[in-house]
């Protein structure tokens, strides 16, 4: 079993994050839904984002890697850094920044007419630029990183929608890694799934972390405790607080994140 983050000493703050979130405001026509909201990701970790239903946590998420764009009446201001380059800068390809920030929803979504094989492959055959031999060893190398590949490669080239749910959901991770993400942004990335689906997620993103460095939402304040070296808690709109994921469940600096953290509301 893959050791639990629970279990992995919280990193120090890097020297360099991996993103700079600088006064991002999210408006959807006249609704005003992340205030202000800066705060920094560090390499290699997983932060978790936690809050009741409605606080802003999946709309910040979304922002991290463009897919307001793709939302009518969606606006964003303030400032995205990803490795020193503003992400909302004009000159800057939203498609190629969600080749090194990927996402993984809150339902499985694999593509319901392609196979197990070509699901993985599909972000790379994109861009025309793998011989077969290649793609091959990416499709091996990422469901090994989802810890999918002893499931099922012996069907590759069966259809996806033939796979449980927790499996249609590492499926979906696999595909995000084999374009060699950065960063990889998780929404509920379990909340349509059993306990032990959930649980193998979980242990998952113990060992994904290494590779990649993890943005989470989810409403599971257990789940954060368990899973996240940084914890960020909004409310309204607005980041209350952020910092390594002990403190904040133990020791908060804010009233507020103490009255969620306890159950007062939520």
């Amino acid at each position: 079993m893959m050791p639990s983050a629970a279990d992995a000493p919280r990193p120090e703050p890097a020297e360099t994050p991996v993103l700079t979130l600088d006064g991002v405001h999210v408006h959807y026509g006249a609704n005003h839904a992340v205030k202000g909201v800066s705060m920094e990701v560090q390499p290699n970790t997983v932060t978790a984002l936690i809050g009741a239903s409605g606080c802003g946590k999946t709309t910040l998420l979304r922002s991290l890697n463009r897919m307001h764009d793709l939302t009518k009446g969606a606006r964003v201001e303030g400032r995205v850094v990803f490795e020193g380059v503003d992400i909302y800068d004009r000159r800057v390809d939203p498609v190629a920044v969600r080749r090194v920030i990927g996402m993984v929803f809150q339902k499985p979504n694999p593509f319901p007419t392609m196979s197990v094989y070509d699901n993985v492959v599909a972000g790379l055959k994109l861009a025309r630029r793998h011989r077969r031999s290649e793609l091959d060893d990416v499709v091996e190398r990422s469901l090994k990183q989802a810890a999918l590949w002893d499931e099922v490669k012996d069907r590759l080239h069966s259809a996806a929608t033939g796979l449980s749910g927790g499996q249609q959901q590492r499926l979906c991770i696999a595909r995000s890694l084999a374009v060699d993400p950065v960063v990889l942004l998780m929404d509920e990335p379990t909340s349509a799934l059993d306990p032990q689906a959930t649980a193998r997620i979980e242990e998952l993103l113990a060992e994904l972390k290494h590779a990649v460095t993890i943005v989470i939402v989810t409403h599971n304040m257990q789940q954060a405790g368990r899973v996240s070296d940084w914890t960020a808690f909004m409310h309204l709109g607005e980041l209350i607080e952020q910092g390594p994921t002990d403190q904040i469940f133990t020791r908060p600096r804010e009233a507020l994140t103490e009255r969620y953290i306890s159950g007062h509301f939520g």
